[in-house]
Formats: C-alpha cells, structure tokens, sequence
C-alpha cells in the first residue's frame, strides 16, 4: 500500500497543512487520509462519565473537522479518506502510517506560531525523527502561517 497521511487538529492552523498535504496528493497521486486523534490524558482525573462525555464531543468535532478537509480536497479534484484515532497523537500517527504503509505524512510546524502550538519545535523534531525510524515514511511540514 502507499499513502498520505495528515494529521490535523482543526482551526486556523490546520489549514496551511490541509493544502500542503492536498498539493502533495496531487502531485504523487497517492492516496490522502486526513488523521484526527482524540487524546484525553489532560482528563485522567476526571470521573468517567464526565470523560465520556468530552470524548464523544471531541469524536463529533473531529468528524467535522475532517469533513471540512474532505470538501477541501474534493475542490482540488482530491479525494481523501477520513480516521478518526483515540490515543495519544505520536503513537496514532506511527500505527496508522504502519498500517497503511504510507510514503509521506504531513505535519503542521509551528512557524511563527511557535508560542501557540502544542509542539514546540524540540518536539516536533522528535515526532518527526520517530515517524521516519519507525515507519520509514517521508515526514514533509507546512509552514503554519494563520
């Protein structure tokens, strides 16, 4: 199999690494999955019904999100498949790339969001240097730019 994958979070951000992964598929001709991953660690503490609760909200939000991304593509003659993951972000990006055996995955990169961005760059190297040794997949970032 062959493949890109691309992992976004929604909001303004997400859309500079839509596009590049778009434009990619495009130009490879590659299947695109766009990756959402529902992550609820920061709710360890939580009471379980509370933590089921904000997870079925965040699963519908990431539905929508990928929907957008989806219409997104199908306007460039894309189409692109949407994954829904619940997990931790790092993990679910190396098992679905393992999965699928994709050739690229496509990241946001924080630019001159920096101070607004869950990865720091330290991080995002990281991530990034693990998706390589352990998928042997191509990571290629977007510049975030709003």
């Amino acid at each position: 199999m062959s493949g890109i994958i691309c992992a976004i979070r929604g909001g303004p951000a997400s859309r500079s690494t839509i596009a590049e992964a778009i434009e990619l598929a495009k130009k490879t001709g590659e299947p695109l999955y766009f990756l959402y991953v529902v992550n609820l660690d920061f709710m360890a503490s939580s009471s379980t019904g509370r933590v089921q609760t904000i997870s079925e909200e965040m699963r519908q939000m990431g539905e929508f999100i990928l929907l957008m991304a989806q219409a997104q593509a199908a306007e460039k003659g894309v189409e692109a498949q949407a994954v829904i993951r619940d997990g931790k972000v790092d993990e679910e990006i190396v098992r679905i790339a393992q999965e699928i055996g994709v050739h690229y995955v496509v990241l946001g990169h924080p630019g001159s969001l920096e101070s607004h961005s869950v990865f720091s760059v330290e991080k995002l190297t990281g991530l990034a240097n693990k998706i390589q040794s352990d998928t042997g997949a191509e990571v290629v970032f977007a510049e975030v730019n709003g």
